[in-house]
């Protein structure tokens, strides 16, 4: 695929990522559509329940307030960057990115030698995140998180945050985050572990459509996909958890 000369800095880098070089993604409201989908759309993840609820013009709207909701609550209590340990120079990759508060915040922390991209599968949230954001560094894109679109290990650091308890294959996302991940690189996420606070109001998803993950489920998920120094820290009703990809890890295919 020729590189796109057109693009801004963090988006010409993400073409760059993308596994699949035939086709060039839509470039539509200041974002790169990897899944081809018309304007105002929520993507269709080719997965029951949850996500046949996110493709509806209800599913869209709760989403938004859902993850508008969380990400204020995180921007008031501070996102633990120092905690975070983010790689100063490569890519960093906000799975999940919504309104963009924290892949901003990621690039402040980060440093200038480092680009990140937010990816999102809700098209008007991306939109609203790429009109708001002004630092050259930041990029988002529509994709799919249990199908991320990038090569792998192609990515030097992966941050998600109050987005894995709304997938329904949360295996599948956490297995797409880790086959992206460059060997040595750190993967961060960030659940609501409990029913209080921000987490109790998303319980109101029809069909419980919200996972509340017990305290020791994400760290055994992230050793089970083979990640070592595995941390936890909890923030009020939120855990965060990280754990990096060993160094003599291969990198296998686990689409």
């Amino acid at each position: 695929m020729t590189v796109r000369t057109d693009l801004p800095p963090a988006l010409r880098r993400a073409t760059e990522l993308l596994a699949v070089r035939g086709i060039d993604p839509l470039v539509q409201d200041g974002y790169l559509d990897t899944l081809r989908q018309p304007p105002g759309s929520i993507a269709d993840a080719e997965s029951a329940g949850i996500q046949a609820f996110w493709a509806s013009k209800a599913g869209a709207g709760f989403y938004q307030f859902a993850q508008a909701l969380v990400r204020a609550v995180l921007k008031g209590s501070r996102t633990p960057t120092e905690w975070l340990v983010l790689p100063s120079k490569g890519v960093i990759l906000d799975v999940g990115s919504g309104l963009g508060h924290v892949t901003g915040v990621l690039a402040d922390s980060a440093g200038g030698d480092v680009v990140v991209l937010g990816v999102d599968i809700s098209a008007p949230m991306l939109a609203r995140a790429a009109r708001a954001c002004t630092d050259s560094r930041v990029g988002f894109l529509l994709a799919d998180a249990g199908r991320l679109p990038f090569d792998d290990g192609c990515v030097d650091g992966v941050v998600s945050t109050a987005v894995l308890q709304l997938v329904a294959d949360r295996a599948a996302a956490l297995a797409e985050m880790v086959r992206v991940l460059r060997p040595g690189g750190v993967l961060t996420v960030m659940i609501p572990s409990t029913k209080h606070g921000p987490a109790k109001l998303m319980s109101a998803l029809p069909g419980g459509g919200v996972h509340y993950f017990d305290d020791d489920e994400l760290p055994g998920m992230l050793a089970a996909h083979g990640l070592t120094d595995v941390h936890v820290r909890r923030k009020g009703s939120f855990q965060w958890v990280r754990g990096a990809k060993s160094p003599a890890a291969g990198i296998a295919p686990v689409r």
